[in-house]
């Protein structure tokens, strides 16, 4: 490999991983805030969500900078184009953590849902995801990243559960309402950026063994 096109590569994986960084502080953060009605912390998230555009932006500008300058081949071609999905991915999931943490805003000061679904537990849950698809990427880990893909399952079940207890406690709290459908859409966000999260995953898995895997992963 080329020197220059080297030390691009070296530093768009820099890139990722500090935008990767930066969205999974913003998904703990935006779910602590759900469970602590921490308002201030939700407004913090939400006004952040520029910088990771910003960030995602760059990052495009880099790999495609990068493909028109060396014009890569085989892996180091695979690495760039994961690079460009992994980031779009990587902003949704930012936006989808500010998503969270209006509904955060929302519940602050009031009386909690009635309601007993564990949203810490799906919270953390997704988390995991997140965190062990970077650590795929870091560590070049086919493993890992079939291991977050099958945890998708338990967060598809998880929010697929989550329906039948909002709709009980609707009916037995009906002055709830507006805060039970706000918690059950902050459940419906977690699960899409486990979805998203499956995409890096999936994506991770394409840039080792240059096979796609969307579909079979399941």
């Amino acid at each position: 490999m080329p020197k220059h096109l080297q030390k691009e590569i070296e530093n768009l994986k820099k890139s990722i991983l500090n935008l990767g960084a930066r969205v999974e502080t913003a998904v703990r953060d935006a779910s602590l805030a759900i469970a602590r009605q921490d308002i201030e912390s939700a407004k913090t998230i939400i006004n952040n969500d520029d910088i990771i555009d910003e960030q995602e932006v760059d990052i495009e500008e880099e790999c495609l900078k990068t493909l028109a300058l060396h014009q890569p081949v085989a892996r180091d071609l695979r690495f760039i184009i994961t690079v460009l999905k992994i980031n779009s991915d990587l902003e949704r999931i930012g936006d989808l953590a500010s998503n969270i943490a209006e509904r955060a805003v929302f519940l602050a000061g009031k009386p909690k849902p009635d309601v007993s679904f564990d949203f810490v537990a799906m919270a953390q849950a997704t988390q995991d995801m997140l965190k062990k698809s970077l650590d795929a990427l870091v560590n070049l880990s086919v493993e890992q990243a079939y291991e977050v893909c099958q945890s998708d399952d338990l967060v598809d079940e998880m929010n697929r559960s989550v329906y039948g207890m909002v709709q009980k406690a609707i009916l037995s709290h009906p002055e709830q309402i507006e805060s039970l459908i706000q918690l059950l859409s902050a459940a419906r966000y977690l699960e899409r950026i486990a979805d998203h999260t499956t995409n890096i995953a999936q994506d991770i898995i394409y840039m080792i063994e240059g096979q796609i895997v969307r579909h079979k992963t399941k």
